[in-house]
């Protein structure tokens, strides 16, 4: 058997290729960027075609860097940005419009009429989502009623929709119309308990079912990739960002929880076989499906500034030339000087859900400085994950053991100390820092059989620290009820 896996990574600013030894190990990445096309304030769009030419740039790249072909890789794995809308003509595959992005607000007259009918949470219990322009089923809607003739071609068949991973997968394939339950489960069409399109979303959304793809698993074969350099390979996953950095932190069991620490946060728990309802606010997702086996679930909570919170303080107020400044200055002081930041920019995401709240800065007297500043700064992210992962144990009744932490801010050692501080559990920093690719492949590779099951893609996701609580239970107790005050000043500011 060839002796690597590829994983397409297609993300909202850029597309990237990477191959995967058996190890778990990088071989070769090639990136490219594309466009971010913002026509009208709230508009975000991309240029499907151009995604597609980079797609077939970024892969012949590796496999020229890495010096193989198409036979070296014994699959190629997808995993993409969620929530992004296309639209194309079947009989010759050009887009009918440009791919609403997953930032696009142009529904928000549709969210609030739906919610106007029946409230925010009416089709949660059916979807696991509440009502918002962020999901692909409202964007669809906008389509067929904006781009002329849409409509009658998709009842026909003849317009094809598809989040990202359904428009490469159709490309590459020659044909594949299809999505995975990952992808599928953020459209807002597809049914939780049984993995199917919804004939009542659809009826509701206005949805003809003939433009929709075969909803498949997230680990399964969907075809051999028709042409270019990865002919002849099996494309062999589909899975969204999130679940596919799930994956490749190995969160397999029940309780098993990641946290992508970036611009924003997200973190996913698996909860198992059976759908978690969310009493605080939460979104219930499919985590993954591998093969026939039983699909799996997730929690997922979303916190809006984090890694932001850094560049604000940056760009905003010059307190550091760069960002990797800030762990240095954070630690020049012992501890926040009873500081405390809520970066409630634009209101507060999970678990609060408080769109009237603005951020404040709590506690400053004459004995405070830059550095403790910038340590509530770094502080207000661990703060904030330990709000969703208390949602999410309240929601679960599954107590967390771990969590695995990747994103550009896991570096900052001061940050995962104090995180795992916070949370009283270990947080574990991946040998291999590209978890979402690395779950993409991960996938692919069980597909086809280049690893034997998921525990055997567990030893291939190596540990390169773990960060052990080290704080006494009443220090912990006596920071979070600090910062639930600090939190609670900045309610009702924004009328």
């Amino acid at each position: 058997m060839a002796a690597h896996v590829g994983a397409i990574d297609q993300g909202t600013t850029s597309t990237r290729f990477l191959i995967f030894d058996r190890a778990g190990g990088i071989v070769a990445m090639a990136q490219r960027e594309h466009r971010q096309i913002c026509p009208a304030p709230g508009r975000v769009e991309h240029d499907p075609a151009e995604i597609l030419a980079n797609t077939e740039a970024v892969a012949a790249a590796a496999l020229a860097r890495a010096g193989l072909g198409a036979g070296d890789l014994a699959a190629v794995g997808l995993t993409n940005q969620r929530e992004t809308t296309l639209l194309w003509n079947r009989a010759d595959g050009q887009a009918l419009h440009r791919a609403l992005v997953w930032q696009d607000t142009r529904v928000e007259p549709l969210v609030r009429g739906f919610a106007a009918a029946g409230g925010a949470d009416r089709f949660r219990a059916r979807t696991g989502l509440p009502l918002a322009s962020y999901f692909s089923g409202l964007k669809l809607a906008w389509l067929l009623d904006a781009v002329p003739g849409a409509r009658a071609r998709a009842e026909d068949g003849e317009a094809l929709f598809g989040t990202v991973d359904a428009w490469l997968a159709w490309h590459l394939t020659g044909g594949a119309h299809v999505t995975d339950v990952t992808n599928a489960s953020r459209t807002q069409l597809m049914n939780l308990a049984t993995c199917a399109w919804d004939p009542e979303m659809l009826a509701a959304f206005a949805i003809p079912a003939a433009c929709l793809p075969a909803i498949v698993s997230s680990s399964q074969v969907v075809g051999e990739i028709a042409g270019g350099v990865l002919r002849g390979v099996p494309l062999a996953a589909l899975i969204g960002d999130q679940q596919a950095a799930l994956v490749g932190q190995g969160c397999f069991a029940p309780g098993e929880a990641k946290n992508t620490y970036g611009t924003g946060c997200f973190l996913l728990m698996n909860t198992g076989t059976a759908p978690v309802a969310s009493r605080a606010g939460l979104l219930t997702t499919l985590a993954y499906r591998f093969g026939t086996e039983a699909p799996r679930y997730a929690l997922e909570g979303a916190v809006a500034i984090t890694g932001a919170l850094v560049q604000w303080l940056r760009d905003n107020l010059g307190l550091i030339g760069a960002a990797r400044e800030i762990e240095a200055l954070a630690a020049s002081v012992p501890d926040n000087g009873d500081v405390y930041f809520v970066p409630a920019f634009s209101g507060l995401y999970a678990p609060y859900w408080r769109a009237d709240a603005r951020g404040v800065i709590a506690g400053l007297t004459r004995f405070s400085t830059r550095a403790h500043l910038a340590r509530a700064v770094l502080e207000a992210t661990a703060f904030q994950v330990a709000d969703v992962v208390a949602a999410m144990a309240a929601d679960s009744a599954i107590p967390l053991a771990a969590l695995r932490a990747d994103g550009g801010m896991v570096e900052n050692a001061l940050l995962m100390q104090f995180q795992a501080d916070l949370l009283g559990v270990p947080v574990l920093r991946p040998r291999v820092a590209e978890t979402t690719a690395l779950g993409a492949a991960l996938a692919a590779g069980l597909a086809v059989g280049f690893w034997r099951d998921a525990e055997e893609v567990r030893e291939s996701i190596g540990i390169e620290r773990r960060f052990v609580p080290a704080m006494a239970a009443g220090d912990r107790a006596r920071l979070r009820a600090r910062w639930a005050q600090a939190v609670e000043r900045s309610f009702g500011w924004a009328g």
